[in-house]
């Protein structure tokens, strides 16, 4: 039998925005649920070691952090549950979502549901994750100091982060599938004059190459004009050809912008409807950090607390 259940504000998402956010109402006496959905914890789940997130000199492996970022807000109150919501109604009030368990309904609603990384989709590709291969130069370029490293893509992002990674490596190598970039011009230019950055032209990866330990050492371009293949020794390889944020649920019922990305209000987490924030990745195209992410869903909490507050 399903489920029908209310409660003063539901989270959808159980990255770090969510939970914080699931933190800040339950200290504040604000009964909420909060959906985990189809990767608990988020993308940190999939990180190894996380070196720049205040409090851990030492660092953290990610699922640890999150971990202790869930026992933090179920500690104070907050109600977790392994759902993912499949639909959601916010044409009405009060707002109505589904999982595959009941329905739910709420006063307000917080959507921390974050971004998907965009992957090649090869085979073995998950196996290299947190060994070698990533899609987040700020999180993870630190790891590969005096190393020759590669990354995918031809935009901004691809740029952006070859030039950031310039910072740590011997030597990045910037793979293109066509023989011009598309990001702006004077990303362009910065990064073609960087001493540290050659460009590989008409290139895809075909395969990852494991050592010993099952870690990178190496990648296998396949040329798009001639069908050549060549090996390219690197122990990093950053996917930067972009993120999906996860609002395939939502059915267009909040604005995006052209990415995809839900459209807050300046300086706030409130969308266009009265009661209803968005907080994380699911907004934030800029930075994408977890510190970041956490940042924004207290902001979130106390928007809701006050808005809450203002319907009393």
């Amino acid at each position: 039998m399903s489920e029908q259940k209310h409660v003063r504000t539901i989270i959808v998402g159980s990255g770090p925005a969510g939970f914080t956010a699931g933190l800040y109402l339950s200290r504040a006496n604000i009964p909420n649920l909060l959906f985990e959905g189809d990767q608990p914890g988020g993308q940190l789940t999939i990180t190894t070691d996380v070196e720049n997130y205040p409090g851990f000199p030492d660092g953290i492996m990610g699922p640890e952090l999150m971990e202790k970022f869930k026992a933090q807000a179920v500690r104070f109150g907050t109600e977790v549950r392994g759902e993912t919501v499949e639909k959601i109604d916010l044409q009405r009030r009060p707002f109505t979502l589904t999982t595959g368990k009941g329905t739910y309904t709420a006063d307000a609603v917080i959507i921390s549901t974050g971004s998907t990384a965009r992957w090649l989709g090869l085979e073995d590709e998950e196996k290299f994750m947190g060994k070698g291969l990533s899609a987040c130069a700020t999180c993870d370029g630190f790891f590969f100091r005096d190393q020759d490293i590669a990354v995918v893509g031809g935009g901004d992002t691809a740029l952006e982060e070859a030039t950031f990674l310039t910072n740590f490596a011997n030597k990045v190598t910037l793979i293109h599938r066509r023989d011009e970039l598309r990001g702006s011009q004077i990303m362009q230019d910065r990064a073609l004059k960087n001493p540290k950055i050659e460009v590989a032209w008409n290139k895809v990866i075909e395969r990852y190459v494991p050592d010993g330990n099952g870690a990178l050492k190496a990648l296998v371009l396949k040329d798009t004009v001639d069908g050549a293949t060549s090996e390219l020794a690197v122990t990093g390889c950053f996917i930067a050809i972009g993120h999906i944020p996860n609002t395939a649920f939502l059915a267009g019922q909040l604005p995006t912008d052209k990415n995809g990305y839900l459209i807050t209000k300046p300086d706030v987490t409130a969308t266009e409807i009265p009661g209803v924030f968005a907080a994380g990745d699911v907004q934030d195209h800029v930075y994408r950090q977890a510190v970041t992410s956490a940042g924004t869903g207290c902001m979130a909490a106390i928007e809701a607390e006050r808005w809450l507050a203002e319907q009393d």
